[in-house]
């Protein structure tokens, strides 16, 4: 049975050594999204005020408000426990707050199988 695993990483800093954990864990297709939650939006406050042409320093007075969705298929319960696991070792108990979200779903079809690990 396949399944699609995603998280979204709450500290951004952590994707690089979120990335070589899943490949040490096995998996290969790993696609890596730029996200915002509703959350993390209203707490940055939406800046209707930004010009149409922003300079520097309009650009510095941001902040990140980004997330990074990661997600693949994989095709077996130990590769879903294997990702749990190595995920668990960057970002620390996800249960606990600002570590992110993990979730998976059934997928019923996969087409392109060989290029899954």
């Amino acid at each position: 049975m396949f399944s699609l695993v995603v998280f979204v990483l709450n500290d951004t800093d952590q994707c690089s050594d979120l990335l070589d954990a899943w490949e040490n864990a096995g998996i290969r297709g790993i696609t890596i999204l730029e996200s915002s939650g509703l959350g993390r939006v209203r707490q940055a406050g939406l800046k209707d005020d930004m010009p149409l042409m922003p300079n520097l320093s309009d650009l510095f007075k941001s902040t990140e408000t980004r997330h990074r969705t990661l997600f693949t298929i994989v095709n077996s319960q130990e590769k879903i426990d294997a990702l749990v696991n190595a995920t668990q070792s960057v970002v620390g108990d996800l249960e606990n707050e600002n570590t992110g979200l993990l979730f998976t779903m059934p997928v019923n079809e996969v087409f392109g199988k060989s290029k899954l690990s």
